[in-house]
């Protein structure tokens, strides 16, 4: 049987990390995507060959459309991945009155521009295939909406909706499309909220953490999650049911 290979954006830290290490133990090699913290991504890199996986670094920006093309082609020349997981993101919150145009459009082409280039970049290999899994990383941001944070609410509704767009698309091909949303994770993005405040508004009394979010990314690779569709799976401890 071929190898397995899954494609992972932002995968350096949190729950693109924890994710890649997750599908390794799956037996997937990884093709590790980062922007630009090298001394993160060699460290996922170790890690994944000590589980007895390849790992690829693919260093580009998500919303560079040269970048993406110029990295994924000669490595799509050989292979086309199993599984694609657009997992990078980014936030600038500030509230809209006083948000500069450029936090606007930063936050919205990480997290949506960024899914739609390296997307399309995957999708006619995993069509001519008829097979593949696409796995969107949004945020409970995205379905109820936060203050100060209308930009990154934005991009991830957008994110959202653009699930389920793509899985009427291809889900007859083979490609099976869904969307994990994850609440509150203890991140490095998460490391400076002010808990004592935040906690009283989940349910579960805690923050999330990565592996949790990656347990549910593992589980709709498998053959089992075959008839899940164009769902949005929320990992947010009832922060918003």
């Amino acid at each position: 049987m071929s190898t397995k290979i899954a494609l992972v954006t932002g995968a350096g830290r949190g729950i693109g990390a924890a994710v890649s290490l997750r599908l390794a133990r799956s037996g997937y090699d990884i093709w590790a995507n980062y922007k630009s913290n090298h001394e993160a991504a060699e460290k996922l890199r170790l890690e994944v060959e000590k589980l007895g996986r390849k790992c690829t670094l693919v260093c580009f920006d998500v919303c560079n459309e040269q970048e993406v093309n110029g990295k994924l082609e000669p490595l799509l020349a050989g292979a086309v991945p199993d599984v694609l997981i657009n997992n990078a993101g980014f936030y600038k919150d500030a509230l809209l009155m006083w948000m500069k145009q450029e936090e606007w459009q930063r936050v919205v082409d990480v997290n949506l521009l960024g899914f739609f280039l390296v997307t399309r970049a995957v999708l006619l290999g995993m069509l001519k295939r008829r097979s593949g899994r696409i796995i969107n990383i949004a945020s409970v941001s995205g379905q109820a909406g936060h203050s100060g944070q209308v930009n990154y609410s934005a991009a991830k509704a957008g994110l959202i909706g653009a699930t389920k767009a793509l899985a009427l698309e291809v889900c007859k091909k083979g490609v099976i499309v869904n969307c994990v949303s994850p609440g509150i994770i203890e991140t490095e993005m998460t490391a400076a909220l002010p808990l004592k405040e935040i906690l009283p508004s989940i349910p579960a009394g805690r923050l999330g953490t990565p592996d949790e979010v990656a347990a549910v990314v593992e589980f709709l690779c498998t053959e089992s999650a075959g008839y899940i569709v164009g769902q949005v799976i929320s990992v947010n401890g009832g922060l918003y049911v």
